[in-house]
C-alpha cells in the first residue's frame, strides 16, 4: 500500500500490482479498492493495476467537508504520483469522479467509463426515500441502509444484489454506508455541460449493461455525443455490476479496446 496526499492533503491509499500499462481503477458508492476483486487477476496480466479506496473509506483519510471536486483531485493526484500515460476506469459514481478526473491531470491515456451517474436532470429517488435512509443510518441500521439503497435505489435486482451479499467486501459496504447520503447530494447538485468536453480526445470507452435500466443507456449516449473520441459498447445479459456477473467479459473488453486503441 501507497499513501498518496491529495490536493487537500488527504491521504488516498492506493496499491499496485501486474505488468504492463498502468490501468487505475476507481470503485463507485460504499466500495473500496476490494470491489475490484473479480476482475483484477485477469487485468495485471495486461496492465500494472493499480486500485485506491476513495475518501472516507478503507485505509484512506476524509476531510471535514466533502465535495465532488476533491474526490477528482484525489484521482488526479494518485495518476500524477503515477506518472507517465495512465489509463483510467471508473464505474458509477466513480465514473463520474473519473469523468473529472479527465479533466484534471496531463496523466491520463484511455478512458473507461462503465455507466457513470449523470443526473441528467432525473432525480430517482423521492425526500422520503432520504429522510428514511438517513434515519436507519442514524440509527445504526447500516446494513439495512445499504440495502434500501441498492435496492430502492440503484434498483439493483434480487439476484444480484445476493451475489453482491455474498462477496467478501461487503462487510466494507456497510462500514461506508455513511458515505451514500453526500454522494448523492453531490449527483443532485452537479451539473454536465457538454461544453467542458470538448477539448477531451482522449480514446474513452463507455460500457452499458444492456439489461441495465434506460436511463443509464440515455446517459451514454448523452456522453457518446459530448466527447470527440468515444464508442459505446454494450455488455449483453448485464446491468449494473458486471465486473461482479460477469467479471471475463469486462476483462475482455477493456483489453481489447485498450490493444485496438494503442499499443498497452
Amino acid at each position: 500500500m501507497e499513501i498518496i496526499r491529495s490536493k487537500d492533503g488527504t491521504p488516498i491509499a492506493a496499491w499496485h500490482s501486474g505488468v504492463g500499462a498502468p490501468l487505475l481503477l476507481v470503485h463507485g458508492t460504499t466500495g473500496d479498492h476490494t470491489g475490484w476483486t473479480p476482475v483484477r487477476a485477469a487485468l495485471e496480466r495486461h496492465f500494472t493495476v493499480w486500485t485506491l479506496d476513495r475518501r472516507g473509506r478503507g485505509s484512506s483519510g476524509d476531510a471535514t467537508a466533502y465535495a465532488l471536486e476533491r474526490e477528482c483531485e484525489d484521482i488526479a493526484a494518485v495518476m500524477d504520483a503515477i506518472g507517465g500515460v495512465v489509463h483510467l476506469l471508473g464505474q458509477s459514481f466513480g465514473g463520474l469522479c473519473a469523468l473529472e478526473a479527465a479533466l484534471l491531470t496531463p496523466h491520463l491515456g484511455r478512458l473507461i467509463l462503465y455507466e457513470p451517474t449523470l443526473p441528467l436532470g432525473r432525480r430517482n429517488r423521492s425526500a422520503a426515500d432520504d429522510a428514511h435512509m438517513q434515519a436507519l443510518l442514524d440509527a445504526g441500521h447500516s446494513e439495512e441502509a445499504l440495502l434500501f439503497f441498492l435496492a430502492d435505489i440503484v434498483k439493483i435486482p434480487p439476484q444480484e444484489l445476493a451475489a453482491m451479499q455474498a462477496e467478501p467486501q461487503w462487510p466494507g459496504r456497510v462500514a461506508a454506508a455513511h458515505t451514500i447520503p453526500r454522494e448523492l447530494r453531490e449527483i443532485d447538485r452537479y451539473v454536465f455541460d457538454p461544453l467542458r468536453f470538448c477539448t477531451l480526445r482522449t480514446p474513452t470507452l463507455l460500457l452499458v449493461g444492456g439489461e441495465s435500466l434506460p436511463h443509464r443507456l440515455t446517459v451514454t449516449e448523452t456522453l457518446h455525443q459530448a466527447l470527440s473520441n468515444s464508442q459505446i459498447v454494450v455488455l449483453q445479459g448485464q446491468r449494473h455490476i458486471a465486473t461482479t456477473t460477469a467479471p471475463d467479459l469486462v476483462v475482455q473488453k477493456v483489453v481489447t479496446f485498450c490493444t485496438e486503441t494503442t499499443s498497452c
